[in-house]
């Protein structure tokens, strides 16, 4: 189990590369959120794909109990919730690297990851049956006032409230608390990589369009070859080795135990912009920082059941 939480960690520390290296593009380029969100997932989906194949390949080669989870099984029924869960990455992409070019890679992560286990503890209630607990209610009014704090800290840095970027950043947070209740509700036992890839594809192609008709591609051939490597970063180490490195160390790890470490993430992101992007959350911010932090803890702990769907960095954790 210990080697299980240490890859799960490892998992928390790759995705939060996302977003530091998402900042130096945008410092150093012109490069559009949006553009840097397709091109991450085109990186990412030939790796996906590959994956894909293999575990196919694999439940073929199983017993035939397993044999309903091929993709030769899927239907419309089930191929519409991971189309679905497609949509939510789209925007989540999109709202958190914009939330990270208007803001700053510490600020934007806290906010868009570490509110929605404390959202989805909460509509877990009225939406799929979950009552909250006493704790779970604390923990969003804890998570709102560790919010505010971090708000606070960024206009004392800043100077000024940057709020379209805090607003991406909610907005982010809101849509991967939809992705999160969505993955639970619509469970189709469908293998994980196989829903990575579904999910990741269909995200490429809503963002394809929007890049087009925002002319996100122009002067994309200015990219310098360090430019280049970045993206390269991106949809490789964070996506590509850390969803791997995630669902290894979930074979191994109580799912409790899981959502709990992966909540390093923003916290390894804030120290990643302090050290490297020179990013300073304040005293403020700290304090807020850690008190968003203990509100996941204790969202994920006493919220109900976890969500064991792939995660982006911010999905990660998509």
């Amino acid at each position: 189990m210990i080697r299980g939480a240490l890859l799960i960690a490892l998992a928390a520390l790759l995705w939060a590369t996302t977003g530091i290296v998402a900042k130096f593009l945008f410092t150093e380029t012109e490069l559009q959120a949006t553009t840097l969100a397709f091109l991450r997932l085109a990186v990412a989906l030939p790796f996906f794909w590959m994956l894909m194949r293999r575990e196919q390949r694999h439940l073929r080669n199983a017993d035939a109990s397993a044999t309903g989870s091929s993709l030769r099984q899927l239907n419309l029924r089930s191929l519409a919730p991971l189309a679905a869960l497609g949509v939510f990455q789209a925007i989540y992409q999109g709202s958190y690297l914009l939330a990270v070019d208007l803001t700053g890679a510490g600020i934007a992560t806290l906010i868009a990851l570490c509110l929605p286990p404390v959202l989805v503890a909460l509509l877990a209630a009225p939406l799929l049956g979950e009552k909250p607990s006493l704790l779970t209610v604390l923990a969003l009014v804890t998570a709102v006032i560790g919010t505010a704090m971090l708000v606070l800290s960024d206009m004392g840095t800043s100077g000024t409230l940057r709020l379209a970027g805090i607003l991406m950043a909610l907005l982010a947070a809101l849509v991967y608390t939809g992705f999160t209740l969505t993955s639970r509700y619509s469970s189709t036992g469908t293998p994980v990589f196989t829903t990575a890839f579904i999910c990741f594809f269909t995200a490429a192609v809503i963002l394809l369009p929007v890049v087009l008709l925002s002319d996100g591609f122009e002067g994309i051939e200015n990219l310098a070859l360090r430019h280049w490597l970045m993206v390269a970063i991106i949809g490789i180490v964070p996506t590509c080795i850390g969803y791997v490195s995630f669902f290894a160390g979930m074979k191994t790890t109580p799912a409790t135990l899981s959502s709990i470490i992966v909540t390093l993430e923003p916290l390894f992101v804030a120290l990643l912009a302090w050290i490297i992007l020179e990013e300073v959350l304040g005293p403020i911010g700290i304090a807020g920082a850690f008190i968003l932090t203990a509100a996941v803890i204790v969202a994920s702990r006493y919220g109900g059941k976890p969500n064991a769907a792939p995660k982006d960095d911010a999905g990660a954790s998509v």
